[in-house]
């Protein structure tokens, strides 16, 4: 962590987790102005060395995990782009409702359940926060159980938030950032795990993302009767991706693409210019086809994603609004300046709920 870690705000710090392409930067190498390598997961004195190296391209052994383990493009990008962490959280069965049924193991979606946040988690919560919090099971089209967390943040709120995290994190690392968040722009906050992550079932892949926002999304609207004009969709890094694909299928009040990225291949590749057929997360052939107001939001000193995705996206997106770029943001600290806050209020109480009285 930065020097500035130990004055982040207690809402915030599960979300400095959320470095949403750990893997590409393990994987692919990062090049500075002067041509050196920069492989930012690694401790300092390894930096150094690595920096000493003059690098053009993937090496050797950078090839053949990218394409002999195994070499199937949908594979490579689950590789590459899921990381998901050891569980924060369990669901316990509610004693207030009926018990689980006999005979059966695992977690099923038809039963009530309470949250138990483990020691991984960081935070713990009040009983005033628990009683805000509701999670349960749903199931997605690919038959994965899709862990979903909805949180009401504020009393008689407008709009609820469907929030996609990013790669490193689950529910239980980002229950407090969604709780200062949903408190701060007078939203309500739902969101879910990823097949893989928490107590999803399944494994991550780009289908089965696709597909969990998809479960995500009818849950939302069926459980809670919320109808789309509204629901704000918000991806955060890879989150993004699954936003993108959702909101380019379906009218909702709003979106938020924060550290999006255009596609899968321009980040390990930045001089992509095309977007292959094996180019997994391809972002930027979709947002064209978002009917909702978009607010893209990017700092200009992204190191996982470049600045230059949030550009090209709001250069291809023709409901992109007046997007934030943070002078000196990088990836997980956006949060930190004012005009994050202050921009995503005016654009939903003010933007948004323009168009929607």
């Amino acid at each position: 962590m930065r020097a500035w870690a130990g004055h982040l705000p207690y809402w915030y710090l599960p979300f400095c987790k959320a470095c949403g392409w750990t893997k590409w930067i393990l994987t692919i190498p990062k090049i500075d102005s002067r041509g050196y390598r920069l492989d930012l997961s690694l401790p300092r004195a390894q930096k150094a060395s690595y920096q000493q190296l003059r690098m053009n391209g993937l090496s050797l052994s950078e090839l053949c995990c990218l394409f002999c383990c195994p070499p199937c493009p949908s594979q490579i990008a689950s590789k590459l782009a899921f990381l998901p962490p050891e569980p924060t959280y369990r669901f316990l069965p509610d004693v207030d409702s009926s018990s689980p049924t006999p005979g059966t193991t695992g977690l099923r979606a038809d039963e009530r359940w309470k949250l138990h946040l483990t020691d991984r988690a960081e935070f713990q919560y009040s009983q005033g926060e628990l009683d805000m919090t509701e999670v349960f099971l749903t199931r997605s089209s690919r038959g994965n159980n899709v862990a979903c967390m909805y949180i009401r943040c504020a009393p008689n709120a407008r709009f609820t938030v469907l929030f996609s995290h990013g790669n490193a994190v689950d529910l239980g690392q980002m229950s407090t950032f969604y709780i200062g968040l949903g408190t701060r722009i007078n939203c309500n906050i739902f969101s879910y795990d990823y097949s893989g992550y928490g107590v999803s079932t399944g494994k991550p892949s780009e289908k089965n993302l696709y597909a969990d926002i998809d479960a995500a999304w009818n849950a939302l609207r069926s459980r809670y009767g919320i109808s789309p004009e509204n629901i704000i969709l918000y991806g955060q890094s890879i989150g993004t991706v699954p936003t993108v694909d959702l909101s380019s299928r379906y009218e909702c009040a709003a979106v938020v693409l924060h550290s999006p990225l255009t596609s899968g291949m321009r980040v390990a590749f930045p001089d992509t210019k095309k977007t292959y057929c094996f180019d997994p997360f391809p972002s930027i052939e979709k947002v064209s086809r978002i009917s909702s107001p978009v607010l893209i939001i990017h700092g200009t000193e992204d190191e996982v994603i470049d600045f230059t995705h949030g550009l090209a996206l709001f250069e291809r997106c023709p409901k992109a609004v007046e997007p934030l770029w943070v002078e000196g943001a990088g990836h997980n600290d956006i949060e930190l300046y004012s005009q994050y806050l202050e921009r995503l209020r005016r654009f939903i109480g003010q933007e948004v709920a323009a168009q929607h009285t």
